[in-house]
């Protein structure tokens, strides 16, 4: 099957997301899912008695997948694929999502000086014959960080939106040494795992030159 007009589904709000499927030259709708308060969030992203960090970043971006699957057949909409992602960081087996507040994000940076973390980033595409998932995994070392550093990072707008703190395309590219694997990956999409999965979906990463274009649902 050839997907038409090449298009897809993001069960994602991340600019970063839209940015690099962009890059690769995928024409996508964005499907909003809800995810804070006033309203219930779409998929509840606590982690499970046991769970490892590998195990829990598949089975949350297998769920916002699936959601959005559920979405585009409640409300009728062209069934194309929905891709899905979830990234964490991950120190000595402790999950580092989103900070909740300034407090939270210092102490995640803080514990992130000076050591090397690893950043996994889990895929999933969700179409009519099941979702498939794939996950990224690499490795970042950051130098040692001084408060006054941490703070004048925590003034900045990039840190509250991103797991561990931090944004890799951003201003905090200086605190980091060394990154082995995907450097889309740490920013929240892998884009080899992610062609990977939309070329087994029926999408042509290679297709004749169109330019592209996106929307929200």
């Amino acid at each position: 099957m050839t997907l038409p007009e090449n298009r897809i589904y993001l069960a994602s709000r991340s600019p970063r997301r839209r940015e690099l499927l962009k890059q690769i030259g995928v024409n996508f709708a964005t499907l909003l899912l809800r995810e804070a308060l006033p309203r219930s969030m779409d998929v509840d992203e606590t982690t499970l008695p046991d769970e490892t960090p590998a195990d829990y970043v598949r089975r949350i971006a297998r769920a916002k997948a699936g959601t959005g699957w559920m979405q585009i057949m409640q409300r009728k909409l062209p069934q194309l694929p929905v891709l899905a992602a979830d990234t964490i960081v991950v120190l000595n087996g402790h999950i580092f999502g989103k900070p909740e507040n300034s407090v939270h994000a210092q102490e995640m940076l803080t514990a992130l000086s000076g050591k090397t973390h690893e950043v996994l980033t889990a895929v999933a595409v969700a179409a009519e014959n099941g979702t498939q998932v794939s996950i990224s995994t690499s490795t970042v070392r950051f130098r040692d960080l001084t408060e006054r550093e941490i703070r004048m990072y925590l003034a900045r707008d990039e840190t509250y939106d991103k797991a561990g703190g931090y944004a890799i395309q951003g201003i905090a590219a200086v605190f980091i040494t060394e990154i082995t694997g995907s450097y889309s990956g740490v920013m929240g999409l892998p884009l080899f795992e992610t062609a990977q999965l939309l070329n087994e979906s029926g999408m042509e990463i290679f297709p004749e030159p169109t330019i592209g274009h996106s929307k929200s649902l």
